[in-house]
């Protein structure tokens, strides 16, 4: 994600130098890709989420909190799946849409970033954030909002053109958060930062160490254990002192303890 971040730097400059740069050589233009400018499949993602200074630093801010989380949650290979193929999706349906409309879909990242909002949500459904700076909401009652904003631009694309590329790139975003939050959510992450993870994790374990309850693991903030909740997974964090253990709700929402 922290790539990607510059990329969205990048477009933002880009456009302050010149406005019309993106839209000529850029862009996610389907007639052009099919006459040879096939770079614009992947170039089209360095279009910024706002032009407005303010918002593209928050809106930056917030990819990369929820970025840097999932990779660290799925693994990098997993995450730069789920991203590339989102970006693919993308440009397929944009082609698609060509050949049989005649349309040409000037569509942005903006849902597939959206998507990876569901996504946290899924695997942190507890995590609260401050609405409005100042209301605190758990992520999963914001995934509700989140999805009816996609379900509204996909109906918007029924009622004319203008609305077509929006519901496009919100139907691919969703079927790509569902196909892999089902259809992948249990496969194992293959990065070798993931197995070396594993591995020390392993060698922790080791100790088999056992509460009152019988339990051998136990998050150091909520106190569940795998007796109370089996459905949990449990992680030792590197960054605390001592063998500190943590739920996957807490792993990356603690505060980290020092000796």
């Amino acid at each position: 994600m922290y790539y990607v971040i510059i990329l969205y730097g990048v477009g933002f400059v880009l456009n302050l130098i010149n406005p019309t740069f993106y839209m000529q050589y850029l862009s996610l233009d389907a007639r052009a890709i099919l006459h040879g400018q096939v770079w614009r499949i992947f170039t089209f993602i360095i279009q910024p989420p706002s032009s407005s200074p303010i918002w593209m630093a928050l809106a930056l801010y917030v990819y990369y909190m929820i970025g840097s989380q999932l990779e660290q949650a799925m693994g990098a290979f997993r995450f730069n799946l789920y991203f590339f193929t989102g970006i693919l999706l993308h440009a397929a349906s944009a082609v698609i849409v060509y050949l049989m409309t005649g349309n040409v879909l000037l569509m942005s990242t903006w849902y597939l970033n959206m998507s990876l909002f569901l996504l946290f949500a899924a695997i942190y459904p507890n995590v609260r954030f401050l609405l409005f700076f100042v209301v605190p909401v758990e992520a999963k009652y914001l995934a509700l909002l989140d999805g009816v904003y996609f379900l509204i631009a996909i109906v918007q694309a029924f009622r004319g053109i203008e609305g077509l590329p929006a519901g496009v790139a919100a139907g691919v975003s969703l079927f790509n958060f569902f196909l892999f939050f089902f259809g992948f959510r249990k496969m194992r992450p293959y990065s070798p930062r993931e197995i070396y993870r594993k591995n020390v994790y392993k060698k922790k374990v080791r100790k088999e160490v056992q509460y009152e309850d019988g339990a051998r693991h136990k998050c150091c903030v909520c106190g569940r254990t795998d007796i109370t909740n089996p459905e949990l997974e449990f992680r030792y964090c590197s960054k605390c002192a001592g063998d500190r253990e943590y739920c996957q709700d807490h792993l990356f929402t603690h505060v980290h303890v020092k000796e």
